[in-house]
């Protein structure tokens, strides 16, 4: 673990190494801790100056997937499970299967996410999308539910509620507010359940090449799709109907992120593009010199990773502060940013972890 001075202003930057020469697949911010998983099977959890507080072991193969819900983490693994942690305790307390291949993204419907007129689950809901073609829906268990460890696919689950047909290629993406989900599919469409009722409300065609990344956007009452033929289309929830083609990216566009305002799309052609939520225009876009593998924005700021650069770009201004600029010695694999701190993942071989803290003026 090193630490540097950094400064906006009186912040500190610290670096440590995390899960060997593996490859880390998922990076959360919980409380004051970091929550890394890995396809070295497994998941683990440090405080921001590098010590290692707990190691998550279970999984048979890679974890591909993290979700949270308050003390609780969901974890999605090649290996066809989910695993629900006590992060408090670091104890699995349930395994679900029933999934026939890897489990590619996980995601949580909270129960207070009423928008609208789409009332929120009565509990919070597991949604998973994996490489068999299907999205299953899981109530999420709580404190005082009786520990469940399914050992055959076929077991009787009393926490499965839904297996979602419909996709006929592998499930990219998956995005969900309250009762309504997106998914995202290498079959090239995109496809809106009701994940309470387990209905498919709206089957999305248009795109001519795979669909990497999906988006919902209650409030306006719209979802988006990304795809490898370059466009973003934005879909209406009211009738299924394609309300604009978004061209501004000239690769697939392989990463999308909401905030209450925005819409952040992020490609292979280094750009990151925001976009106003309700006049789809393009407000600001920010360059990187190599292909961006990882954004994540709010009204304020855009946080990107490329190969050897994490950038803070500022909405408002275009205004931009490179966190880490190492050429190409390091790919950065994972931004996350809340709470005025920014983590990323990079490798050069070997994993890192990089933190910095933002002081009050930031």
């Amino acid at each position: 673990m090193s630490t540097t001075g950094w400064n906006p202003e009186t912040g500190a930057h610290t670096t440590f190494s995390a899960h060997g020469n593996s490859l880390v697949t998922s990076l959360l911010l919980w409380n004051d801790r970091i929550v890394t998983g890995s396809d070295d099977t497994t998941v683990c959890v440090w405080t921001n100056d590098g010590a290692l507080e707990k190691k998550l072991e279970g999984h048979e193969s890679g974890v591909w997937g993290l979700a949270l819900h308050h003390d609780t983490l969901v974890s999605a693994s090649q290996d066809r499970t989910v695993r629900i942690w006590n992060l408090q305790t670091g104890l699995c307390s349930h395994i679900f299967r029933g999934h026939h291949s890897t489990i590619r993204c996980v995601t949580i419907a909270e129960s207070d996410d009423t928008i609208g007129g789409y009332q929120a689950p009565v509990k919070p809901l597991i949604l998973t999308g994996s490489r068999d073609h299907t999205l299953r829906v899981w109530t999420l268990p709580v404190s005082g539910d009786d520990e469940f460890k399914a050992t055959e696919d076929d077991a009787v689950n009393p926490f499965h509620r839904f297996t979602l047909d419909g996709h006929t290629e592998s499930i990219r993406d998956i995005s969900v507010r309250g009762r309504i989900a997106v998914s995202g599919s290498y079959d090239n469409t995109a496809r809106v359940w009701d994940i309470v009722t387990g209905q498919c409300l709206w089957k999305l065609e248009g795109h001519i090449g795979k669909v990497y990344s999906v988006a919902v956007d209650l409030s306006n009452e719209q979802v988006f799709s990304g795809s490898m033929d370059t466009t973003i289309r934005v879909w209406s929830l009211k009738d299924g109907s394609c309300k604009a083609v978004l061209d501004r990216h000239e690769s697939l566009v392989g990463l999308l992120s909401l905030s209450p305002s925005y819409l952040f799309s992020a490609a292979p052609d280094r750009f990151v593009h925001v976009w106003d939520l309700k006049t789809l225009a393009v407000v600001q876009s920010f360059e990187h010199d190599q292909t961006i593998t990882s954004i994540q924005g709010d009204d304020d700021k855009a946080v990107a990773g490329s190969d050897g650069l994490v950038q803070v770009g500022i909405v408002t201004t275009g205004q931009t502060t490179d966190l880490l600029s190492m050429g190409r010695e390091r790919l950065v694999s994972k931004v996350a940013y809340a709470n005025n701190k920014c983590v990323a993942v990079t490798k050069d071989g070997a994993t890192h972890v990089d933190v910095w803290m933002f002081g009050e003026k930031a």
